[in-house]
């Protein structure tokens, strides 16, 4: 078969869709990845055909008006944001992406290419298959990954309403720019004004990428959705770490991880002052990763050490605890090494996510970036290292992840239904 992965956002939204083309591509089908321009190194080295569409996701998160607002966390703000910019941007994602996808068998897309895939699959006339990591079909028994996880306390009405809020809001801010694409690329007519959800396309078979060990499958989802198991990417097995950071690990005791990832901070130094006086308060040594955000400071001491990169699966199984910003990504990685991960949310799914490691019981309650200090950091660095009954969990559950093979299950299904 010949499918079209439309897999949109930042390199962490990417990857799992790289796992899945990997996948299909080792069951002998033809396999076209839709991302950004900026990916292209990193599609074309996991032997994926690399189709790009405009746009550039980390200069947009690296913006100052980002940064500034991913540091006041507040989610409707932030899609505000991203709604004035949507219109371009979309359009040029359609434009783009219409050649890639004709002459497809079918279309897998994620959330970040959702209303796209879904129009281009109408205007094709072919299947779409939508491939999710993080739960986005409406249930009883957890809120929407996008609202508070406070809601979840109000109950199973409550709970459902939330997935259909999720929905609307991510519709909501993208309809004009969707209808625009739709009618001046596409030549289709505007998806219903409370979106396309009722759509034959949104009722068909669903993948979800996480496990069951940590999403079991709600009662309430019928049998076109599936839990596969992690879409994990691994990394290649030559990988070599840098010197200094092999010896780093080598000096001492297992150190911890500290890293947000893709999220910006307008104030880097204060926050890595934040992270040392925390390391100092406990005596723990750390691996600090930089990210996007520049995280450095100078003169760092003996117990800490920065890197700009490294392949979480190498790094996660040489440490002690994990800590980071709770994307999906770097939460399946955590607690694949099964190692306790401390959360700490900016916006989006991370709350969600956060509040999950710490019902599992394998991480203490996640503390968002606003409320982040000194003495609230220490406090969750003492209970990853020192509560055995956490650090078991995570050993369980982590041996559990490692079991499932997600990619495969996923590829069985997609070769069922396309």
């Amino acid at each position: 078969m010949r499918i079209a992965l439309i897999a949109l956002g930042s390199r962490g939204d990417i990857q799992p869709y790289i796992a899945l083309g990997k996948g299909l591509l080792a069951a002998d089908h033809s396999v076209r990845l839709v991302t950004h321009e900026n990916y292209e190194c990193l599609v074309n080295s996991h032997g994926l055909e690399f189709w790009p569409v405009r746009g550039n996701v980390q200069e947009f998160a690296e913006s100052p008006e980002m940064r500034a607002l991913l540091e006041k966390g507040n989610f409707i703000t932030i899609m505000n944001y991203a709604a004035k910019t949507a219109r371009e941007i979309i359009i040029n994602w359609a434009k783009d992406a219409l050649p890639a996808c004709q002459g497809m068998d079918g279309i897998v897309a994620g959330l970040g290419g959702l209303f796209t895939g879904l129009a281009l699959a109408e205007k094709l006339d072919i299947p779409l298959l939508q491939a999710y990591y993080v739960p986005f079909t409406p249930t009883r028994e957890f809120a929407g990954a996008l609202v508070s996880p406070a809601v979840s306390r109000l109950g199973g009405t409550a709970n459902r309403l939330s997935h259909h809020l999720t929905r609307q809001m991510m519709w909501q801010q993208g309809r004009r720019a969707d209808t625009a694409a739709r009618q001046q690329i596409l030549r289709l007519p505007a998806a219903p004004f409370f979106g396309p959800f009722n759509a034959a396309a949104m009722k068909d078979t669903i993948l979800y990428g996480f496990s069951p060990a940590v999403i079991a499958k709600p009662a309430d989802w019928n049998g076109n959705q599936h839990v596969t198991g992690y879409w994990f990417l691994n990394d290649d097995t030559d990988w070599q770490p840098p010197r200094g950071l092999e010896e780093f690990l080598q000096s001492g005791t297992p150190p911890i991880y500290i890293g947000f990832g893709s999220m910006s901070s307008r104030k880097p130094a204060e926050t890595a002052h934040l992270i040392l006086a925390a390391l100092a308060e406990t005596g723990q040594r750390a691996v600090l990763l930089s990210g996007w955000n520049g995280l450095q400071v100078e003169n760092l001491p003996d117990n800490v050490f920065v890197v700009e990169s490294v392949p979480h699966e190498w790094l996660f199984a040489r440490v002690q605890a994990v800590v980071h910003h709770g994307g999906a990504g770097t939460t399946a990685a955590g607690l694949r090494a099964g190692v306790p991960s401390i959360i700490i949310p900016f916006f989006g799914d991370q709350p969600f996510w956060g509040q999950r490691v710490a019902d599992l019981g394998v991480g203490p309650q996640p503390i968002p970036r606003k409320q982040l200090t000194v003495e609230r950091l220490a406090q969750a660095l003492q209970t990853a290292i020192h509560d055995s009954a956490m650090r078991q969990r995570a050993r369980v559950l982590g041996e559990q992840i490692q079991s499932e093979n997600g990619v495969q299950r996923a590829v069985e299904i997609i070769q069922t239904q396309l």
